[in-house]
């Protein structure tokens, strides 16, 4: 696919050259080739560019979902903008596209990584334009690979190469962001508020789950207490007046429901009439029959069914919900989402079970039949002790000797080379396939892969270099695979810049320009070729 405009340098090279005729003499160091060149290597001036551009590409993906599910979509938690321009690096150099590969801006990650407050629990205490700052921050580092990788082919063209081709062709590192807004916030005001903060940033897609702000919860621990329906409508409707406000008319909702672990609820609602999304949510609440000589002071009391009941309340005054109505109250989240406004659905369950995630969907299906979900692949999972549960349970249905396995410590490491450890895993690789099939879901992420990964590689890292391995802890667990690998930052200078500044100061200031790449700069040590194998040999860096 096109994604770089072909007429945009050239439009760019004939506006500069215009340029220079009407302000004359005075324009005469402004080179109309170059400044073409930094307009084409910056093809997104602003967030709201990104938006509407990434809002097509979302769009498209689903329209592609619905006609075959294979086309499903896949992103990764990202904390910082550096994280998200590797990951995409990354994902262009391992499968030459970035299409499908979106990115995903976790609420959690940033109450614990990016709050001024310190490490937060995720319980939307952070301040709330931390998350629209990330999302600018993730855009501006795309922005920045782009510019990079374009500044590189330009110089390729310059030295003879022909790479016209991909320069006409090159594919940006910007893709979907979809972001976390958390409960809103606040009102609908609040929600509204920064909601068109964040598709200023670049946000085409936003994620908004019915718990109660005040009183958020991670969607994987207790005490989540969510809002009457009536509430959620009302944000809904205020995220989509900002994607309209501001012109993003295909700009995606996320409508995520914490319903499947929540039993509690602030609010009991106003039913206008029977039946009603009022009448339906008081149904879920747990209530005792009393005759009214049996209420107390100040008690709240509903007619049920002719009868006068007494909703159970805590002494913090939030209302109980009925044991066993989760699931119910999960389908009929998710459709009053779908008939109020919300494009994809969000459900959190307490394992990763595709069989049980498609009950809920194909309910949903049976009343919005395309309806669709983003699905966690969250960490807060024991995957490996969940999968093999399932597979043990299977195998002990198939009838196999199950004697050799002890359903109580299935995390053993005795079995990580047993069938059953075999077929858990294969299923966990299949999980992404099995559940956009069976199950509706068009979108898998994983909310905080990075914020692991950071604190698996830097317990490596620390074990190695302060114990006996001393610097080759570094050498070897990071800088040669580095190398051997290919990964762009091994020549971090050039990655925060270094080279296309170069070329930006040759442009401003032509030949008095004082460059950083000459051949004192110690990064040629990585350049491809004899000499830099020759270095990396001297110091031991292959070997």
């Amino acid at each position: 696919m096109k994604n770089l405009d072909q007429n945009k340098y050239s439009s760019a090279l004939e506006t500069v050259r215009n340029l220079k005729q009407k302000y004359g003499a005075t324009w005469n160091d402004i080179n109309p080739e170059n400044a073409a060149r930094m307009v084409a290597q910056n093809r997104f001036k602003t967030g709201l560019d990104i938006a509407k551009y990434t809002a097509g590409i979302m769009r498209k993906d689903m329209a592609e979902y619905d006609a075959d599910s294979s086309n499903y979509t896949q992103s990764l938690g990202c904390w910082h903008g550096f994280v998200a321009q590797q990951k995409m690096i990354a994902v262009k150099k391992h499968h030459k596209t970035t299409s499908k590969k979106y990115l995903y801006l976790s609420g959690w990650m940033v109450a614990a990584l990016r709050s001024e407050f310190g490490p937060l629990p995720d319980q939307s205490m952070h301040e709330k334009t931390a998350v629209s700052s990330l999302i600018a921050e993730i855009y501006d580092f795309l922005r920045q690979a782009d510019a990079i990788e374009l500044n590189d082919l330009f110089r390729r063209l310059e030295n003879g190469e022909d790479v016209q081709d991909e320069i006409d062709n090159y594919e940006t590192h910007i893709v979907p962001i979809i972001a976390d807004i958390d409960a809103g916030f606040g009102n609908e005001e609040a929600t509204y508020l920064l909601a068109k903060k964040m598709i200023q940033a670049g946000a085409c897609a936003i994620q908004i789950e019915n718990q109660v702000s005040d009183a958020k919860q991670c969607g994987h621990q207790d005490g989540k207490v969510t809002v009457p329906h009536e509430d959620f409508v009302a944000k809904l409707n205020a995220v989509r007046y900002a994607f309209i406000e501001l012109g993003i008319d295909d700009g995606v909702i996320v409508a995520r429901t914490d319903s499947e672990g929540a039993g509690l609820t602030q609010k009991l609602p106003v039913s206008q009439e029977p039946g009603d999304l009022a009448s339906q949510y008081l149904a879920f609440v747990e209530a005792e029959e009393i005759a009214i000589s049996e209420a107390r002071e100040d008690d709240v009391l509903l007619k049920r069914d002719g009868k006068l009941v007494r909703p159970i309340r805590l002494p913090n005054g939030l209302y109980k919900f009925r044991n066993g109505t989760n699931i119910d109250r999960v389908v009929l989240d998710c459709i009053t989402s779908l008939q109020n406004g919300a494009d994809l659905l969000w459900i959190e369950t307490p394992t990763p079970n595709v069989k049980q995630i498609a009950h809920m969907v194909n309910r949903i299906r049976a009343v919005v039949p395309n309806a669709k979900l983003v699905y966690n692949n969250s960490p807060s999972f024991n995957w490996t002790l969940n999968f093999r549960g399932q597979v043990y349970d299977e195998m002990l249905a198939e009838g196999e000797n199950m004697t050799e396995y002890d359903r109580n410590n299935l995390m053993a490491e005795e079995y990580d080379t047993s069938e059953l450890s075999f077929r858990a895993d294969m299923k966990i690789r299949s999980f992404q396939v099995d559940g956009a099939r069976d199950a509706g879901i068009f979108h898998h992420l994983i909310t905080l892969p990075t914020y692991h990964t950071t604190a698996l590689h830097m317990s490596d890292l620390t074990k190695g270099y302060f114990g006996e391995e001393s610097m080759l802890a570094y050498v070897k667990g990071v800088q040669r695979q580095e190398i051997r690998k290919g990964v762009s930052c091994v020549k971090h200078q050039r990655m925060a810049g270094s080279d296309l500044g170069d070329d930006h100061k040759s442009f401003f200031a032509g030949d008095k320009a004082l460059k950083a790449g000459g051949e004192k700069n110690t990064s040629n040590q990585f350049d491809a070729g004899s000499k830099s194998k020759k270095v990396e040999k001297e110091v031991g860096v292959l070997s």
